[in-house]
């Protein structure tokens, strides 16, 4: 994390969490989700104007991206200086981009190690590695058919339902922190 979000965090260490304001989606862009766009429903496929707006501001989104990781339930976050924002996935924490040289890397450029290939039942490409589970860019696939086809990796069958799971993630922390009734 950025020395002034620690910093930042030391002084007010009290500040309440922010649920349902940032997404990320299965392309790998972050979205703001102001409050029409959360009622119009869940950050998920298919819920139209639930998206919000589309970050374009690079230095916004490098600072999210140097800011963002999980909590000890799975539960992505940007840390926002003091606050915790987090984060709605659309179908996983990480969209890969992978390389004609077979590496692998997240949005922000940091590199992977693959630890497993799955394939679930709509066709998507996830790949568990050393920091994460996520969902492989739709404009790799060409690549991803190289690595198949030249051995390097090995995939397996999984069904979506499980992924969050096996990838030890949260979809929506907003809908994990609603009280129940």
């Amino acid at each position: 994390m950025d020395d002034m979000v620690l910093q930042a965090m030391a002084k007010w260490p009290n500040v309440p969490d922010c649920y349902g304001w940032l997404g990320l989606d299965a392309r790998g862009d972050w979205y703001l989700r102001d409050a029409a766009a959360q009622a119009q429903g869940a950050f998920t496929i298919g819920a139209p104007g639930a998206k919000g707006s589309r970050l374009e501001h690079a230095k916004f989104i490098d600072f999210i991206q140097r800011n963002y990781e999980a909590d000890a339930q799975g539960r992505w976050f940007f840390q926002n200086g003091p606050q915790r924002v987090f984060v709605e996935l659309e179908v996983a924490p990480w969209v890969w981009r992978l390389s004609p040289d077979g590496s692998v890397r997240s949005r922000d450029g940091r590199p992977a190690d693959v630890q497993a290939v799955l394939v679930d039942e709509l066709g998507r490409v996830f790949l568990r590695t050393d920091r994460g589970m996520g969902l492989v860019h739709t404009q790799d696939m060409g690549l991803l058919a190289d690595a198949l086809e030249a051995g390097r990796w090995q995939p397996r069958d999984v069904r979506s339902a499980d992924l969050p799971t096996l990838g030890g993630y949260v979809l929506s922390p907003q809908a994990d922190a609603a009280p129940s009734r």
